[in-house]
């Protein structure tokens, strides 16, 4: 497609149409595993709406904007912005369940077997919801999920990277009693001037009390390579466990190196990049860290604000992309699971349905 800036919204949408005409069967039917989703991402229009109905509450997208009375009018507003959880108000353990079903049940559509979800409570707790609230209503989801539509899940908690490392820290020790749900911490929002580094304590503290360990590292951002070289050797005395994001690591062979050597596990959002990356560099940049090695896995971020488009759809960019055929993808497939932070036998069930699906496609001579 010689596009050389990145695509608007009216060709992204074109571009996902014309994958999903492709032959897709062999990526719709592959096991896939997704660690780069955030929950508050995942609230389409209608949902936001049914929770907005149901609790009888005012809705705005902006702080100050005006309140919006229609479905077509939070759609069309829901178009513009990237997600805010702050702007739904007196929710029940019942509406963070449906959230969390309403993503979980797209997943089982997609052959997710398994998927680690970012949630951000800051978020949540600034508007007085409670713990208990927010995590009962993901655990059930999690239990119903697990049972009903072979989807297993855990939960990463997210500090927001634009507020104080206090207010992180502070989080941290309120949600140890929900470690039974939330397997890693992370790091998400602004990353303008908010280097790994300040976060260094609570991830220790987390390291040490046994979380898994991961952090965005956003594409182009300012001084992303130094931040790519704390969060994959400084971070917690040895560095992270995963990297989010993390494109720039293909413009450094230092990075490329540290990355291979500490087996860092990257997730790559392809679709979240379009906005902002030169179409034409991208398939390069993913391709570069593919070839190289590294363990990268395709995810979908914030499907309700980028053309719903979820894993599916990430798995037929990058290999429209990169020029990957199905055998690229049951690596990748394999790569997600290699590196999550399930357990291990839910790691080799994973593994054995992809080579039973790439055999049903491809059988062995």
């Amino acid at each position: 497609m010689g596009i050389e800036d990145a695509l608007s919204a009216e060709l992204r949408e074109k571009l996902r149409d014309d994958l999903l005409a492709t032959d897709l069967k062999f990526v719709a039917e592959v096991p896939k595993v997704e660690l780069h989703v955030h929950i508050e991402g995942t609230i389409t229009a209608a949902l936001r709406w049914k929770l907005t109905q149901r609790n009888g509450t005012k809705l705005k997208i902006a702080k100050n904007g005006p309140e919006l009375k229609t479905l077509e009018e939070l759609q069309a507003a829901m178009d513009l912005l990237r997600p805010d959880s702050s702007r739904v108000n007196n929710e029940e353990e019942e509406d963070y369940f449906d959230l969390a079903m309403h993503y979980l049940e797209h997943a089982a559509k997609m052959n997710v077997r398994y998927c680690e979800i970012f949630f951000d409570p800051q978020g949540h707790t600034s508007r007085g919801i409670s713990w208990d609230v927010m995590m009962g209503g993901f655990r059930q989801a999690s239990e119903k999920a697990e049972k009903e539509l072979n989807v297993t899940s855990a939960w990463i908690m997210c500090f927001l990277r634009d507020l104080p490392p206090e207010s992180a820290m502070e989080h941290y020790k309120a949600a140890l009693p929900y470690r039974d749900t939330i397997i890693g911490i992370g790091l998400d929002s602004n990353e303008t001037d908010r280097p790994p580094s300040l976060f260094d304590e609570v991830f220790s503290l987390a390291r040490r009390d046994g979380f898994k360990l991961t952090m965005h590292c956003d594409v182009d951002s300012k001084n992303t390579h130094e931040h790519i070289r704390q969060a994959a050797s400084a971070i917690a005395g040895t560095g992270l466990d995963r990297i989010d994001h993390g494109l720039n690591v293909a413009e450094s062979q230092d990075l490329i190196d540290l990355i291979l050597k500490r087996d860092v596990g990257m997730t790559v959002c392809p679709w979240s990049y379009l906005r902002h990356t030169t179409y034409a560099e991208l398939g390069p940049k993913i391709r570069v860290l593919y070839d190289a090695g590294i363990k990268i896995s395709i995810n979908s971020d914030d499907p309700a604000y980028m053309e719903d488009c979820w894993v599916l759809e990430n798995v037929l960019l990058v290999k429209h992309l990169c020029g990957f055929d199905d055998k690229d993808v049951a690596v990748l497939a394999r790569n997600a699971i290699n590196i999550s932070w399930a357990t291990p036998e839910v790691k080799a069930n994973v593994l054995q349905e992809i080579d039973l699906v790439y055999d049903r496609f491809y059988p062995p001579s």
